[in-house]
């Protein structure tokens, strides 16, 4: 049947394609990279076991990987202007593919480790590519829909992982995590050659290696301190010392990138107050989620002794949740605006995040997945809106650069909030631990205490999350009440 190439939209180089396609490729190979965010979150006890490692060692699989994320993602900013979109994700999802393999087939911790960070590699390139072309090839009064469509990549993919993981695990064993992925990213890539095109112009601009380095130490710095915490303590010389690093680099980096004509990272969108306020309120909602997705899947199986199956089942609703509301919250975006979906969902966010203060021993099932539906519901009404609404405050000509400070922001309060999470828990349940000779002397008492010095651990990284949900509540008071489709004149140009 003849198409009508009148009605497709053009590519970059005028040339007409089919959107749905375009869009459906993308979706696709993006869940698949953004699901091994949280892959291996129930499988943190197999993988202590099996390698013999600390929680506080073990976090630094997910840590890590957020991490590389972070640090990727202002570099993938000049990509975009600088390559090809369509080589661009296909490289990415090629660094992606060999990560993967490499994961599979890891025989020891740090092999997997460095496994995981050529996966995040390949992330952090093809996620801003994702979100800045979903956000370019639709107009504003349509980005709403748009992205809440890709909300159910971005969201329902990590809330999934470890669902999916736990049922991996307790079946197959942790390998089989890498093994799934590998057809999915391999499918991704053939079909990328026909569906993908170029749909954003490309120049010449350079790079400057300098704002790299001084990103990289100064990222990598900070949060190597705050997952120190866990083992070595807030006042060991260490971690003090790499977190003022961090501070000082980071800064420097700001600096520098104020101080450019061409920066690495466009940091004047945040001179836009819209664009501010969302990429804030993104960035405590992931810090909320990532800590809460760690920290859950540990407690259900160390606390209430069920399988890695089963901390997976009972994320499950939570996720569907998510997958469901996405797309409609998109859509209620584009009629109604941001500031009273994200009023709602942070709500949400905080009840069913306090609400895990009451954990215990004897928790039933049942309330924790009503609690975590909850989260997971109001989390839906905050990242996609909140996300789209910054975005439609920028002009055409800075959306990849607002795509790439947000994303950038985004993955590093995550990474560092998943980091603080870990750390107060670990801490907190490591100075409550009995001393050893009570489990000689009267091992029932034992297994009290240290079930009680565990929760108490959860309890506090609750409180701390809780803090960060309490802090974006409060800020959505401060997000414009008009209609999405009304952006800026600026934003039009």
């Amino acid at each position: 049947m003849p198409t009508n190439n009148s009605a497709l939209p053009l590519d970059a180089d005028g040339k007409p394609y089919h959107r749905s396609w375009l869009v459906l490729t993308l979706l696709v190979g993006t869940f698949s990279t953004f699901i091994t965010q949280t892959l291996l979150t129930t499988a943190f006890p197999t993988l202590m076991s099996y390698f013999h490692i600390s929680a506080t060692s073990v976090q630094w699989l997910t840590t890590g990987f957020m991490l590389i994320m972070g640090i990727m993602i202002p570099i993938s900013a000049w990509m975009l202007t600088r390559i090809n979109s369509k080589i661009l994700y296909l490289a990415a999802m090629g660094i992606f593919g060999i990560g993967t393999i490499l994961s599979y087939l890891s025989v020891s911790f740090p092999m997997l480790l460095v496994a995981r960070m050529i996966q995040a590699m390949g992330v952090g390139i093809s996620a801003p590519v994702f979100q800045t072309i979903m956000s370019s090839v639709y107009p504003p009064e349509k980005r709403g829909a748009a992205m809440g469509t890709a909300g159910i990549v971005i969201g329902l993919a990590p809330a999934i992982g470890p669902t999916l993981s736990g049922w991996i695990i307790d079946n197959y064993n942790w390998r089989a995590l890498f093994l799934f992925i590998m057809p999915i990213n391999l499918l991704v890539i053939i079909v990328s050659f026909f569906t993908l095109r170029k749909v954003l112009p490309t120049s010449k601009q350079p790079i400057d290696w300098w704002s790299v380095l001084i990103s990289t130490i100064g990222f990598g710095s900070m949060l190597y301190g705050f997952s120190s915490v866990g083992e070595s303590g807030w006042g060991d010389p260490v971690v003090i010392a790499t977190l003022i690093i961090g501070i000082i680099f980071i800064a420097l980096f700001v600096w520098r990138q104020l101080h450019m004509d061409q920066p690495l990272l466009e940091l004047r969108v945040f001179a836009i107050p819209a664009f501010t306020l969302s990429s804030i309120l993104t960035a405590l909602a992931y810090m909320s989620m990532m800590g809460i997705e760690m920290i859950l899947p540990m407690y259900i199986q160390t606390v209430l002794g069920h399988s890695a199956m089963d901390s997976g089942l009972i994320l499950l609703p939570g996720a569907i949740m998510m997958g469901i509301m996405s797309p409609i919250t998109g859509r209620i975006f584009d009629h109604i605006g941001a500031r009273r979906l994200a009023m709602t969902g942070m709500l949400l966010l905080t009840m069913g995040t306090a609400f895990f203060l009451s954990i215990s021993a004897t928790t039933p099932i049942l309330w924790i997945i009503v609690v975590y539906a909850i989260r997971m519901f109001g989390l839906t009404m905050v990242t996609m809106p909140v996300t789209t609404t910054g975005i439609n405050s920028l002009p055409f000509t800075l959306i990849s650069h607002g795509t790439a400070a947000n994303n950038t922001l985004r993955q590093v309060a995550a990474s560092m909030g998943t980091a603080v999470l870990i750390s107060v828990y670990s801490s907190v349940a490591k100075w409550q631990m009995p001393e050893h000779h009570l489990l000689t002397k009267s091992p029932l008492a034992y297994k009290d205490a240290a079930t009680t010095a565990t929760l108490t651990g959860y309890h506090m990284a609750f409180i701390v999350s809780l803090i960060f949900c309490a802090i974006g509540f409060g800020l959505t008071f401060f997000l414009k009440s008009h209609h999405s489709g009304k952006v800026s004149k600026e934003a039009t140009k």
